[in-house]
């Protein structure tokens, strides 16, 4: 039987990078499979220089053009006509941007993290109350709620006070251009970023959760014990100029000359970064998911990474876990892996097969699993 998903694609911007990518690699997954006639929203006026709608076209779907911006007004009274006019089976909103009154469509919605509830601490409390708030009035107008881990479903419940019967967990996947690279990537990117033969690699924005500062002090440690260490630490991603503390602890602790901060790498460069990295470490407080984590698998990359909320169940048994607010223990588990190859070899053999069992086409099957048993449930 087929099965008429309107799936709310506004989010497939630069806004919301992270957000835009599962919208995206959701709608291509869906549209390979056959029972599924797709309409995605999408808002022509913002920019989108990283995915080709078009593409998405070619595939059947249907490309409903709105010009409402996510978290506006608007989409309180415009979405719900829209909504009744198009009559879909089901409206999928991969964000809490939505309209909060229930539909005629039974809608699901999509949540990634509690982290300004779990965090508190790096939030101010007005801003911590909108979230709270609007998550809140998205699940009172949601009849089924997706999460990306078993760490945000338990998180929902805990700080949102979610239904855990209504919510299912469906894991991300990384894009399939994250895989083992060829030598000759690998060394153009070396090149392009004139990185040494060895380094530590982190992705990701330098956002406090991140944690980055005791990663900072970690290799410091590292690098004191040993004066003759051969490898850098090396940090891409976007950079905050709000959050400067990295960059200044490692010139006080005397090792600016040994981290590089690459800043924003293009998204062609960093299948072969990671995998040209001899370990990828993530000392984060706080990880929905933790998709750089599975990317740097995925790549062939060894990884390390905390021991909290989602990341262990996305490494499962194929990286080392240490406790990301003990310094001592972020440079135990990068001594052990640089300092033995078998172990990394070990990590990336476990980290490949690891890697496989996380692909997009799992994520729209278990997705459309939803979508089937609120129909059934609206039938009943």
């Amino acid at each position: 039987m087929s099965l008429h998903v309107l799936l709310d694609g506004r989010v497939i911007n630069d806004h919301f990078p992270g957000i835009g990518r599962y919208a995206y690699q959701l709608a291509d997954a869906l549209a390979r499979m056959p029972q599924i006639e797709l309409t995605l929203l999408f808002h022509p006026a913002l920019p989108n220089t990283c995915y080709r709608l078009d593409a998405l076209a070619a595939q059947n779907v249907t490309l409903h053009p709105i010009h409402i911006a996510p978290f506006s007004l608007a989409e309180q009274t415009r979405l719900p006509a829209l909504a009744h006019r198009l009559k879909p089976d089901v409206w999928h909103a991969p964000c809490y941007s939505l309209p909060y009154r229930r539909l005629a469509s039974p809608t699901v919605v999509t949540f990634y993290d509690t982290i300004p509830l779990a965090l508190p601490q790096f939030w101010p409390a007005h801003q911590r109350l909108i979230y709270w708030l609007t998550h809140r009035l998205a699940l009172r107008a949601a009849r089924a709620v997706i999460a990306i881990s078993e760490s945000t479903r338990r998180d929902l419940v805990r700080y949102v006070h979610a239904d855990p019967q209504r919510i299912t967990v469906t894991p991300l996947a990384a894009d399939a251009r994250f895989k083992p690279q060829p030598e000759s990537e690998i060394n153009r990117v070396r090149q392009a970023y004139a990185l040494p033969d060895r380094f530590i690699l982190y992705v990701g924005i330098n956002k406090p959760p991140k944690n980055l500062p005791r990663l900072i002090e970690a290799y410091a440690r590292l690098a004191a014990d040993d004066p003759a260490l051969n490898y850098a630490c090396v940090l891409a991603g976007a950079w905050d100029k709000r959050y400067p503390e990295s960059k200044e602890r490692a010139v006080e602790l005397g090792i600016g000359d040994r981290v590089r901060f690459l800043g924003p790498v293009p998204d062609s460069d960093l299948p072969a970064l990671y995998a040209g990295a001899e370990l990828f470490v993530t000392a984060s407080l706080y990880e929905g998911f933790g998709l750089p984590a599975l990317e740097a698998l995925a790549c062939g990359a060894p990884v390390a990474c905390s021991n909290t909320s989602s990341l262990p169940e996305v490494v499962g048994e194929a990286g080392l876990l240490f406790d990301p607010l003990d310094v001592d223990a972020i440079a135990v588990a990068i001594r052990r892996a640089m300092s033995d190859p078998q172990l990394r070899a070990e990590l990336r053999r476990c980290g490949l097969k690891r890697a496989a069992q996380f692909t997009w086409d799992r994520v729209a099957q278990q997705t459309v699993e939803v979508y089937r048993r609120l129909i059934a449930e609206k039938g009943a």
